[in-house]
């Protein structure tokens, strides 16, 4: 869905990605630290700086790929890095949205469930050799639907966080029908 901004960062990335000619997989190891930081506001009330570490978090997995791209040190580990990280990032940001309180424990684990599942299809498929790239809620659109959801509640009642959750929980699960139904055309 976010795939047709690619051409635009690419032109804003590229000047910064020249000046860090440094391993890409150190930027991609630091994601789940910064997610760490999201979850230790989540748990403690601070929508804000949950927000922005997404957000920073966010920005360090885009700077990484076009850090590799730009030097040329793109490879199969580094994506499969990449991938394992963003799935912790995304289980430890819902760990501490769940200690927080601003779901219950049950909706929590399928906020967890479902954004690894979203990710799981796309693997699975494309070790078919499909390419699975469809569906409405990738990863990026649920940070951003994540972050827009916590400073709505931070600036009117943190229910409508609550909400945001409960919503990318069922768009994460559209998703993967999606997906599913995708790849089934493919291979039929």
């Amino acid at each position: 869905m976010l795939e047709s901004l690619r051409p635009f960062l690419t032109k804003i990335l590229n000047p910064l990605a020249k000046h860090l000619n440094i391993n890409p997989n150190i930027v991609t190891v630091i994601s789940p630290f910064i997610a760490v930081l999201a979850a230790y506001g989540f748990a403690n009330h601070l929508l804000i700086i949950g927000t922005l570490a997404i957000l920073l978090s966010g920005f360090l997995d885009v700077v990484d790929g076009a850090v590799a791209r730009y030097h040329n040190k793109t490879s199969k580990f580094g994506a499969f890095l990449d991938s394992t990280m963003d799935r912790f990032a995304d289980a430890i940001i819902y760990i501490g949205i769940i200690l927080g309180g601003y779901c219950d424990w049950f909706i929590g684990v399928l906020a967890i469930h479902s954004a690894i599942t979203v990710s799981y299809v796309r693997a699975r498929a494309e070790s078919q050799g499909v390419e699975c790239k469809v569906g409405i809620a990738e990863r990026a659109v649920r940070m951003i639907i994540l972050m827009i959801g916590a400073v709505i509640g931070y600036l009117t009642s943190p229910i409508y966080f609550t909400y945001t959750i409960i919503i990318l929980v069922i768009l994460s699960y559209i998703t993967v029908g999606q997906r599913i139904y995708h790849v089934w055309r493919q291979l039929k």
